[in-house]
């Protein structure tokens, strides 16, 4: 009931930029926040940025001032803006979703299917 498509990685160079989208799609839910979760290779999954459907937002240290949650309402759209990139960014970038399907009593988490972001020096 809540898909989630994330767009926007790719190859960059350290220094540079990329601008990762998510768009969640389906009916009878609500989102109560939306976010970025990134896996490295050998490493598990950890926090990038979330952000509230209130507008409140959370970052991890190691992004703090380089990277920028925003989110469209109106299409419950997620965007990272990353800036700055490090060799260290290189990661499966994971869109997540905190939702309400209506038809259950509940919040979920969901998770799109990733997009890669390789940064090289």
């Amino acid at each position: 009931q809540v898909q989630l498509v994330e767009s926007g990685g790719g190859l960059v160079q350290a220094g540079g930029s990329l601008r990762l989208s998510c768009a969640a799609s389906g009916s009878g839910f609500n989102i109560d926040a939306m976010g970025w979760y990134r896996q490295a290779p050998g490493k598990q999954r950890e926090l990038v940025a979330t952000m509230t459907s209130g507008g409140g937002t959370n970052y991890a240290d190691s992004v703090k001032g380089r990277f920028t949650i925003s989110r469209a309402d109106t299409n419950n759209t997620v965007y990272l803006q990353m800036n700055s990139l490090k060799p260290e960014d290189t990661a499966v970038y994971y869109c997540n979703a905190v939702a309400v399907v209506y038809i259950l009593a509940n919040a979920r988490s969901y998770w799109g299917q990733g997009t890669q972001v390789t940064v090289s020096s």
